[in-house]
């Protein structure tokens, strides 16, 4: 058996014992870590966001806006959402751990080690894209972080936990994404542009009432004023059919817009009739299974509508060569 000679002896030092977030971190697979950023960053969100942007900076081009406009619109608008959506989370972890629909996010199950530093990595996407593009197009940083200032500040800390019309000013950071697509395109006063903001701002609140209906048990045990909780079901049904009504007015009346064209109208108008019809029978029967499939049938609508831009608006003008 081989010694160690004099001076050669191995010395160990103590090592901290690792936590149990430390064990959970090292065994995450990479499906794991995705789901993380995906909940954290509220990556869905952030994609109907920059859906509607990219629907801004088509309408506001009257066709098909350049890669590096569309490029611009998806790295500054996903940073800047994402890091929105972040801070939104980090503030309302406490509450969040209220309600099972988002008692499994990361900072509510205490899957991020000290997660202090996510405000900070929130503050830094929202500003650092915001900054870059200033000196030249200053239009498109006001959209930025007229947008960020709406959800976090206005929405997440003010509104939110104090009245139940929380959500129909916080539709308004939906307009501000719009109008960053626009103001990247270089236009972001255009009137199909100014339209399309006013539908998003119209579009959130039935959309968000409609699943507040679906979890109408949870919020009421939850701390935050929700509408459907303080009226009758029949009641928070007629009030999502107030903002769906002028959304779908809003949606049909940008077919008159000769840059869209044909290939918007057909989809827009099945898709709109699809959504009132869902609204109509929730308010004859608000049961959770008709606020489920009147909140699934209004992100269909979103996604209908700023694709059929998108599409009509290159067509249209194509046809015009």
């Amino acid at each position: 058996m081989a010694l160690s000679k004099p001076g050669q002896e191995k010395h160990s030092f103590p090592l901290s014992p690792p936590t149990n977030t430390d064990i959970l971190a090292a065994r995450r697979s990479w499906r794991e870590w995705l789901r993380l950023i995906m909940v954290l960053f509220k990556l869905r969100i952030v994609f109907l966001l920059l859906m509607a942007a990219t629907a801004g900076a088509f309408i506001a081009a009257g066709g098909w806006p350049g890669v590096g406009t569309l490029l611009l619109v998806w790295v500054c608008g996903g940073m800047a959402a994402a890091g929105s959506s972040a801070i939104n989370q980090y503030w309302e972890r406490h509450t969040d751990g209220h309600m099972g629909r988002t008692r499994q996010r990361p900072l509510v199950k205490g899957d991020i080690e000290n997660p202090q530093w996510v405000p900070v990595v929130g503050l830094a996407l929202i500003f650092l894209p915001s900054l870059l593009v200033f000196p030249t197009n200053p239009a498109m940083t006001f959209f930025l972080l007229l947008g960020a200032f709406i959800y976090v500040g206005i929405y997440t800390i003010w509104l939110k936990p104090r009245t139940l019309l929380n959500i129909v000013i916080g539709g308004a950071a939906g307009s501000a994404a719009v109008l960053t697509g626009s103001a990247a395109a270089g236009n972001w006063h255009d009137p199909g542009a100014l339209v399309l903001a006013l539908i998003l701002f119209l579009w959130t609140p039935f959309h968000f009432w409609s699943l507040a209906l679906l979890y109408r048990d949870e919020y009421a045990r939850s701390d935050v004023p929700m509408l459907p909780v303080h009226t009758t079901p029949r009641q928070a049904a007629w009030w999502v059919m107030l903002h769906t009504f002028p959304t779908c007015l809003g949606g049909l009346l940008l077919a008159l817009l000769p840059t869209l064209g044909v290939v918007y109208l057909l989809p827009t108008v099945w898709v709109t009739a699809v959504l009132f019809w869902r609204n109509v029978q929730l308010i004859r029967d608000p049961s959770p299974l008709h606020a489920r499939a009147m909140f699934m049938a209004s992100n269909i609508y979103l996604l209908v509508l700023l694709t059929a831009i998108c599409l009509g608006s290159v067509t249209a003008s194509l046809w015009q060569l």
